[in-house]
C-alpha cells in the first residue's frame, strides 16, 4: 500500500485547490508547455478519470486544443471567406449571407460552444422570416465554415447535422408552349423581340444572351457562340464572367426559321463592330435585368400568360421542347450543365445531333406559325 501511495502518475497530475475542488494538469501535445483541464472536479477520483481520457484522447490523435475553439465565429467566418476562391458575384453572396443570417445569431459565439441544437432553433427562426432558399443556402454556408473549423483542429465535430436542410424542393416551373412564346415575343418591345425567342428555343440564360456580342452570331450556321456571361454585382457593377465549368462555353445551334428575325434585330438594335452586343437596354446601355423586369412584365400579361412565369421559365421551357428526341447527354451539353471537355462538346455539334434537336424546334415553329397566319 505504501508503495501505491508513493507511486507518481505516469500521465499528468491532480491537485486540489483552497476551494476544495480537484484540478487536473497535463502536458500540451503540442507545445509541451503544462496546461489545465477546462474544468475542476468534486473529488480527486473525478479529476483522475478525465484526465484518463485526455490521455486516451492525446494517443488515438482526437485531442484538439480546448482553447483554440474559442475563436468566434463571426471572426472566423470572415477569414474563411477571405480564403476562398471565388468569383466576384458569388462572393458577394457569400458575404451577405453571413452578415445578415449567420453574424447576428453566432458572431460573438466561440466556435466550440454552437451546439447542434442552436444551429436547428437558429434555421426555424430563419424559416419563419424569409424563404427557404435562403436558409438553404446559410446552412450550407455555415457548415462549409465550421467543416474547415474541423479541419483546422478547432472543433472536433461539426454540429450542422440537422438532415435535408442543405436542400430544398424546387417547385416545378411552368412551360409555356410555342403559341404563348409567340404571343410575349409580339407583345414585348421590338429590341426585346429576339431575346424572348432565343430564350426559349436555344435555352441560353439572361446573363449568357445579354454578353453575346455579334462575333458570337453564325448566321451560316444558325448558331451561337455562348464564351461568357454577365453578371450584376449589387452595386449595380455589370461584368462579364467565365462560365462556372468548361461545359459552359459550348455553341448552340438556333432554329433557321429564327434567321430572319436574327438579321433583322442585329441590323436595328446590335452594337456597332465585331465585338458590339446582340442586345442592348433602350438608350443603348448594356442590359440589365432590372431594367428589362417592367418591359418582360408588361408583355407576359398583354400576352395573358400567367403572373407568375417568369423570363427564366423560357429557359425551361427551351429544355423541355428541346428534350424530345435528345439523349440526356445531348441535352445536358446543349444546355450547358455538363462537365465533357471542350473538345467533346465541338465533335457534338460537327455531328450535327444539335441542329437536328433546333431543327426539331423549327418544325415546332413551322406549325404553330402556319396555324397561325392561316
Amino acid at each position: 500500500m505504501a508503495n501505491n501511495q508513493g507511486r507518481r502518475r505516469r500521465f499528468g497530475s491532480v491537485r486540489q485547490l483552497k476551494s476544495g475542488r480537484w484540478q487536473a494538469r497535463y502536458r500540451d501535445p503540442s507545445t509541451g508547455q503544462l496546461r489545465s483541464a477546462e474544468e475542476t472536479y468534486a473529488t480527486k477520483t473525478d479529476a483522475e478519470v478525465a484526465l484518463t481520457h485526455i490521455e486516451a484522447d492525446i494517443t488515438r490523435g482526437q485531442w484538439a486544443d480546448p482553447d483554440a475553439g474559442k475563436v468566434q465565429f463571426g471572426e472566423y467566418a470572415v477569414a474563411w471567406l477571405k480564403d476562398r476562391k471565388l468569383a466576384a458575384r458569388s462572393r458577394e453572396r457569400h458575404d451577405s449571407v453571413i452578415r445578415l443570417h449567420l453574424l447576428p445569431t453566432f458572431g460573438d459565439r466561440p466556435l466550440s460552444s454552437i451546439t447542434t441544437a442552436q444551429v436547428r432553433a437558429w434555421r426555424t427562426a430563419c424559416l419563419a422570416r424569409t424563404g427557404e432558399p435562403t436558409v438553404v443556402k446559410a446552412y450550407q454556408i455555415m457548415r462549409a465554415v465550421l467543416n474547415t473549423a474541423v479541419d483546422d483542429e478547432l472543433i472536433r465535430r461539426n454540429p450542422c447535422r440537422i438532415k435535408g436542410a442543405d436542400r430544398y424542393d424546387v417547385p416545378e416551373r411552368p412551360v409555356l408552349t410555342v403559341a404563348e412564346v409567340y404571343a410575349v415575343a409580339d407583345a414585348i418591345d421590338a429590341r426585346y423581340r429576339l431575346l424572348v425567342l432565343l430564350a426559349a428555343f436555344t435555352g441560353l440564360r439572361f446573363g449568357e444572351l445579354a454578353s453575346l456580342r455579334r462575333r458570337d452570331v453564325d448566321t451560316g450556321n444558325a448558331a451561337l457562340m455562348v464564351r461568357r456571361s454577365q453578371a450584376e454585382m449589387q452595386t449595380g457593377v455589370l461584368f462579364d464572367k467565365a462560365p462556372k465549368s468548361d461545359a459552359g462555353v459550348r455553341p448552340v445551334a438556333f432554329p433557321t426559321e429564327l434567321l430572319p428575325e436574327v438579321k433583322r434585330h442585329l441590323d436595328a438594335f446590335a452594337g456597332p463592330g465585331r465585338d458590339g452586343h446582340v442586345f442592348r437596354g433602350p438608350q443603348s446601355g448594356l442590359l440589365r435585368r432590372s431594367n428589362f423586369r417592367d418591359d418582360w412584365i408588361s408583355a407576359r400579361t398583354k400576352a395573358g400568360i400567367t403572373e407568375g412565369v417568369h423570363f427564366h421559365d423560357l429557359r425551361h421551357t427551351g429544355n423541355t421542347l428541346a428534350a424530345s428526341g435528345a439523349s440526356l447527354r445531348e441535352l445536358m451539353t446543349r444546355m450547358g450543365h455538363s462537365t465533357p471537355r471542350a473538345a467533346l462538346i465541338y465533335q457534338h455539334m460537327v455531328n450535327g445531333r444539335d441542329r437536328e434537336i433546333a431543327d426539331r424546334l423549327g418544325s415546332m415553329i413551322r406549325k404553330e406559325r402556319g396555324e397561325a397566319d392561316s
